[in-house]
């Protein structure tokens, strides 16, 4: 089982499909009817039900679906504002994964159809309002661009500089890496439960980050024959920047998703010239960073400038996480992409990837997130 696709419910999709565009490179390969009509100042008739509209880059697709989209998306985002609400997973045994959700108890949403690329789909109702659609696929689907994507990684290394060039043949941004989901305190282990059983995911790391302010639990999934990897979030206390999150987007919900680079310096440099706001890194993160002398890398100054979070097994022999965070993309602060690259090392002639989710950098990210939600609840007491 792999990511497939990542679909968006918003209130203009011709808007947010010039932004997946423009701020991250991502190309439309597929245009609704009802966006070409908004952006043609076209009439357009919101009583037919129209396909999302469709963005690719690498291996990760974006779906689009707005207010006149489908009753479904109308009746969600008059209960929640625009977010992430379908995470799509793509199968080869659609059968086997369609009779264990089945078996599990999960409820179908919309039976089994056939695309028109002769592969099935169904969707399922996942924790809270969060949908997944499973899509069938070819063996060779998840082998062949993956092949290609570690094939291009395995030559290229992110570069002392940081300029905003793009490597030849490798796209700023390749694969979904992981996609995390917020549930209310208490809800952590009855929602990591039900995606076990569901989709036989398995557990994983377990995190508590804790600042004087507020503080969160996490529990990683995995699958264990795929990419999906699902770290699931509970606040520990009222001030959390989980439970504001929680807030605002009216329940549960997908708070971030990491979107694997393979060259994390120049596509952030690129990414920033575009106009993409990313989060502050504290000095004093950078400060600390100087006290490890194991860093696999002897020039920081790059990731430094473009304020990337730098991270690292113990020892250095194993490889480097680089990764930064994105403001809340909607009006509301919830969602927000990650990006991350997974360097590669040689063990014993095996050529392998850096694992984790950047555990030495949890603290500061936290941080960091924490000084966005301050400053947000001292801008909201001055009006």
């Amino acid at each position: 089982m792999h990511f497939h696709h990542l679909h968006f419910y918003v209130r203009d999709v011709a808007f947010w499909r010039d932004w997946f565009v423009h701020k991250l490179a991502f190309q439309t390969v597929f245009e609704s009817a009802h966006a070409a009509a908004v952006s043609g100042s076209k009439r357009a008739n919101d009583k037919i039900a129209v396909s999302p509209t469709v963005l690719q880059q690498g291996m990760i697709e974006i779906w689009l679906s707005g207010l006149a989209s489908t009753p479904t998306v109308k009746s969600y985002l008059h209960r929640h504002p625009p977010g992430l609400v379908d995470v799509g997973f793509a199968s080869d045994r659609f059968d086997q994964l369609l009779s264990r959700v089945r078996c599990q108890g999960a409820t179908i949403l919309s039976e089994v159809t056939v695309a028109a690329n002769g592969y099935r789909q169904c969707q399922i109702q996942g924790w809270a309002d969060l949908r997944h659609t499973l899509v069938e696929v070819s063996p060779q689907w998840s082998q062949q661009w993956a092949q290609q994507w570690a094939q291009a990684r395995a030559v290229k290394v992110s570069p002392p500089g940081d300029s905003p060039d793009s490597p030849p043949d490798l796209p700023w941004l390749g694969m979904i890496d992981h996609v995390v989901l917020n549930v209310p305190k208490g809800q952590l282990v009855e929602a990591s439960n039900w995606y076990q059983r569901v989709f036989g995911l398995e557990a994983g790391q377990q995190f508590d980050i804790n600042t004087t302010r507020s503080g969160l639990r996490s529990q990683v999934l995995i699958h264990p024959e795929g990419t999906v990897q699902i770290p699931i979030n509970e606040p520990t206390d009222a001030s959390s920047q989980i439970q504001e999150f929680l807030h605002h987007n009216r329940g549960a919900g997908v708070q971030h998703v990491a979107l694997q680079s393979g060259n994390a310096v120049s596509a952030i440099a690129h990414f920033r010239q575009q106009g993409l706001k990313l989060i502050s890194v504290p000095d004093t993160y950078y400060q600390a960073l100087k006290a490890r002398t194991d860093c696999p890398i002897a020039d920081t100054s790059a990731a430094s400038r473009q304020q990337i979070l730098l991270d690292w097994p113990r020892g250095g022999q194993q490889g480097m996480l680089l990764q930064t965070f994105t403001q809340p993309i909607f009006a509301e602060p919830t969602f927000f992409f990650e990006i991350i690259e997974r360097s590669t090392y040689d063990e014993a002639g095996q050529l392998k990837q850096v694992q984790g989710f950047g555990e030495g950098n949890f603290q500061a990210l936290f941080e960091a997130i924490e000084q966005a939600q301050l400053k947000r609840a001292n801008e909201q007491n001055r009006l």
